[in-house]
């Protein structure tokens, strides 16, 4: 397998299930040796998908989007234009990383991104994903949910970057109802898409590096 990753970026929104078949490809491909790693940048035309975990009472506006049903970890999400959603397709066997060890590098490769832009982020022990921690002001800025298929990841992050919040309110995000959700946009207006997108690769492959 090559030891280079590829870099993707798409401009324009891209169809869910057009992802997901690309997704599964590509992982069968790594997986076999006959392509390398790949990572990908996008936006989704606006709709929610349901993890493993999701619970049918979390899905609050059933006609709104469209709904898919997918392999990935986690609960209800929100896909929509001004998320920027990094799909991460590695050979976590290949680097000896175990599940939590990664999702701990999508975690980390979130905060290191944000930070640079000012913007105070962190985890939370119970609490899927990453959070914007300003006094006591915790909301959930940035989302995580992986699936690996042997030995090779796929799914991946999203972080709010500008979409429209009030799209949230149609599930309950992760299955948690106590904290909101926020966006960079709505932290400092300032702050650019394609600059976000930048550094997130930037910190992905310093901190994927350093493994």
């Amino acid at each position: 397998m090559s030891s280079e990753i590829e870099i993707k970026i798409s401009p324009f929104l891209i169809n869910y299930l057009d992802a997901i078949d690309f997704m599964e490809e590509r992982v069968a491909l790594i997986r076999s040796g006959d392509a390398c790693e790949c990572v990908w940048l996008l936006q989704h035309p606006s709709l929610y998908t349901a993890g493993t975990s999701a619970n049918p009472k979390d899905l609050l506006e059933t006609q709104r989007f469209p709904i898919y049903q997918t392999g990935r970890g986690g609960q209800y999400t929100y896909h929509g234009p001004g998320q920027l959603v990094v799909y991460v397709m590695i050979d976590i066997q290949k680097r000896g990383l175990g599940i939590r060890e990664y999702i701990q590098f999508l975690e980390k490769t979130i905060i290191d991104t944000l930070y640079h832009f000012q913007i105070p982020t962190q985890t939370r022990e119970g609490r899927v994903g990453v959070w914007y921690c300003d006094g006591n002001i915790e909301e959930k800025i940035a989302a995580i949910g992986v699936r690996v298929r042997r030995g090779v990841t796929y799914h991946g992050l999203a972080i709010n970057i500008s979409p429209q919040l009030s799209h949230f309110s149609g599930i309950v995000p992760c299955g948690i109802s106590a904290y909101g959700v926020t966006s960079v946009e709505k932290i400092d207006s300032s702050i650019e898409f394609n600059n976000v997108q930048e550094k997130i690769i930037e910190h992905f492959l310093l901190n994927l590096s350093i493994i």
